[in-house]
């Protein structure tokens, strides 16, 4: 950030400059100056612009508390066609294969530090205890942030949901799943927003990342897609956009909002 600062603090000075000094020469020069900073203040703001809009929030909501959430879904695929699990919490719906980052004791630290605490819309048990799902005080937004994007003492690996849901469960055989090979894809984070069911300011996070199967995983990936199993859905990118439903056809399965983002 201490380089954007300065960018900007040339830029204006230079732009101020062309409009105090009446020199035409040094004016066409502080206005070439000023454009030439500015482009590269443009492209500093863009790269940041996650950082400064947490830093905004910690400023118009530093008195209020903000859920935030951090998830990672898998974007699995073959023939065109994504897999969708059952939810284990919510199991009239389908979903990606993912869950919520877990922190770890120095990272419980770290957030304890900051004043955050945990979530209670979902009762803490053996599942989702040191799950990322807190309650964040707003001055506090843009430092969570910062530890959040550093990784330190929090969950880096979107391997342990994805055993526990396909391999531990019997889904896909360990002996063809004793690792994967992935593609990280993106990190979605949706603005600020009020959300009735935490009644509460809310930021979601999710990481995507694309299962790169080699061709035993494919093999027993595309079995699996006609094996008809009762807790997973291969459905079309239409499908996830429309929630399951399928124009002309009575609704038959129920698919979870977050699904969208392994599109």
């Amino acid at each position: 950030m201490s380089r954007l600062v300065a960018y900007l603090i040339l830029a204006v000075t230079a732009g101020l400059a062309s409009f105090f000094i009446g020199n035409s020469t040094i004016v066409n020069m502080t206005a070439g100056l000023s454009v030439g900073l500015f482009i590269p203040l443009i492209d500093e703001v863009g790269q940041n612009w996650g950082q400064i809009r947490h830093i905004w929030y910690s400023i118009r909501y530093r008195r209020r508390t903000i859920r935030v959430s951090t998830s990672y879904l898998f974007r699995v695929a073959i023939d065109g066609k994504y897999l969708l699990i059952r939810g284990s919490r919510y199991a009239h719906q389908f979903q990606p294969v993912g869950g919520v980052h877990k922190v770890s004791p120095q990272g419980s630290s770290a957030l304890s530090a900051m004043g955050v605490i945990d979530d209670d819309l979902i009762p803490v048990d053996p599942a989702s205890y040191g799950d990322i799902r807190v309650r964040v005080p707003g001055k506090m937004i843009a430092r969570f942030f910062r530890w959040f994007d550093s990784r330190e003492g929090r969950e880096d690996s979107p391997w342990r949901e994805f055993q526990e849901e396909l391999v531990a469960t019997g889904i896909v055989s360990s002996a063809n799943f004793p690792h994967i090979m992935h593609n990280y894809l993106r990190r979605e984070v949706d603005p600020i927003r009020y959300s009735e069911y935490a009644d509460s300011l809310e930021i979601l996070v999710a990481d995507i990342y694309e299962l790169v199967p080699n061709q035993d995983q494919e093999n027993e990936l595309r079995q699996l897609a006609s094996s008809g199993h009762p807790d997973l859905a291969w459905v079309s990118a239409q499908q996830i956009r429309r929630r399951g439903a399928t124009p002309g056809q009575p609704q038959s399965i129920n698919i979870a909002a977050h699904a969208r983002r392994v599109l």
